[in-house]
């Protein structure tokens, strides 16, 4: 088991799998992003090894991330060699949902469980705006063939930018009528590369509250408002499916804080919002054994941050967003 100094038992990894992406979104990176070489990211047997020490350290939730972790070689190979790893639970993925509907059920016979699919806007023109490239036809397609191959339940991120999509909320919260999905509307956190847009175009999760009050019906909490992981969950009256707001600018929930990131270039990254992170892909290329790796992971995981410090005006801007992971 793997804790830290405020006895918090980090046992969830969000992976980044590759810090490349087929979008552009204008709150993660410029257009013309340049990409580390492949030769400096975690290659396969590396990044399983990793996966194998986690898991021997009692981290039982996995997430894929990216970038866009469809995109990375071997993606369905990779899913189904962790999915085989004993003590693992909960495999799970992020996705721009461009590659869904030829990958969902080839992911979900190699063992993934659930997707959540980033979608910011129902506006085909928006979505072009938001994210410069992509279809926003793909993406739903890829969305209903998740569900349809059981990567179930389907939850929808969607980063509200002023100025861009939030005048959309009302249509996205609107899904939850039909369908049986979580639509999570996530506030903008400050990062390098487009800091100023980030900082300055936050919608608040009491602004959308607000505004779904007045366009579509007054949102009614779940769990008497408790956390569940990063999301307050409500629900529209008589909605088959719920609403989720993460807050971390605004109503941070570092105390409840389980997870831990393992960047594409094999960084441990111990707060998303904190640019310390614990180098293990040099210890290994330069023969590190199992047990100097497990040390440095506990190590890491020790002195993992009690949270952010965006109040005070810190924002980390070594990495921007897909270099991270979400």
């Amino acid at each position: 088991m793997a804790f830290d100094r405020f006895g918090r038992n980090i046992h969830y990894l969000r992976i980044s799998l590759t810090d490349r992406c087929n979008l552009r979104c204008v709150y993660c990176m410029p257009e013309m992003m340049i990409f580390r070489p492949p030769a400096e990211l975690l290659q396969d047997d590396e990044l399983l090894l990793l996966a194998r020490l986690f898991t021997g350290l009692g981290f039982d939730k996995f997430r894929l991330t990216g970038g866009e972790p469809t995109v990375r070689a071997h993606i369905v190979s990779l899913v189904g060699e962790m999915a085989r790893l004993p003590g693992l639970e909960s495999l799970s993925m992020t996705t721009n949902g461009l590659r869904l509907e030829q990958l969902a059920g080839p992911l979900r016979q190699a063992g993934l469980q659930r997707v959540n699919v980033s979608l910011d806007t129902l506006d085909a023109g928006r979505f072009k705006e938001v994210t410069r490239w992509g279809s926003l036809e793909r993406v739903w397609r890829g969305i209903l063939a998740a569900e349809q191959a059981g990567l179930a339940p389907v939850k929808i991120n969607a980063v509200v930018v002023r100025g861009y999509n939030d005048g959309d909320v009302a249509g996205l919260a609107r899904l939850t009528y039909e369908h049986p999905w979580q639509v999570r509307f996530i506030e903008m956190m400050p990062f390098a590369g487009a800091t100023e847009l980030q900082k300055s175009q936050v919608v608040t999760a009491a602004e959308i509250i607000e505004r779904l009050s007045r366009e579509v019906d007054i949102p009614q909490p779940l769990r008497n408002g408790e956390l569940d992981g990063e999301a307050r969950l409500y629900q529209l009256p008589g909605a088959a499916g719920e609403l989720g707001f993460i807050s971390p600018v605004t109503a941070p929930f570092c105390a409840s804080c389980t997870r831990a990131r393992l960047t594409a270039d094999g960084k441990l990254r111990l707060c998303l919002l904190k640019e310390k992170e614990v180098d293990l892909l040099t210890p290994l290329r330069r023969g590190a054994g199992l047990d100097d790796l497990r040390q440095l992971v506990l190590d890491g995981v020790w002195h993992k941050p009690w949270g952010h410090d965006l109040a005070r005006g810190s924002v980390p801007l070594n990495r921007v967003m897909s270099e991270i992971g979400g």
